[in-house]
């Protein structure tokens, strides 16, 4: 990864109020990040795929992904992320307000690569996002980072 340009995060998420925090979180952060946002689950499908209107997006270079989402599931989404030889290396966090055991079971059994419950709480959530930031972008070596 250049390190002149944003790191590429696709947030999949349909709930605006988490939208909204987790643009907020990022934009305080020290890190150039490049935030996308889709609502549904086809949406991320059709983002990832390049398919119109998405056919000049960027690839993520992280994905944070609800699992609760309209038109396709996110656990759906997170299969097909794995299946898929072209997008399997993209590193995948669900954040989502399960905590069901079969959901956390289910989704690393996909292949996540990681689980995080998201807190209902406002500050708490910012944590999360902050949290997310500090591991993934400053500590762990993404594939995109790798020449």
């Amino acid at each position: 990864m250049k390190k002149n340009r944003p790191v590429n995060i696709l947030l999949i998420e349909d709930n605006p109020g988490d939208v909204r925090l987790a643009q907020e979180a990022f934009k305080e952060g020290n890190i150039n990040v490049q935030l996308d946002v889709v609502m549904d689950g086809l949406e991320a499908i059709h983002y990832l795929h390049r398919d119109a209107p998405y056919e000049e997006s960027n690839r993520p270079d992280l994905i944070l992904l609800d699992l609760n989402l309209p038109k396709k599931d996110g656990r759906e989404v997170l299969f097909e992320i794995k299946e898929d030889p072209a997008l399997r290396s993209i590193p995948v966090v669900v954040l989502t307000t399960s905590n069901a055991e079969q959901d956390i079971k289910h989704t690393y059994d996909l292949h996540v690569n990681c689980y995080i419950n998201k807190p209902v709480d406002f500050d708490r959530f910012f944590e999360i996002i902050k949290q997310i930031e500090e591991f993934w972008l400053k500590t762990a070596i993404l594939p995109s980072m790798i020449p």
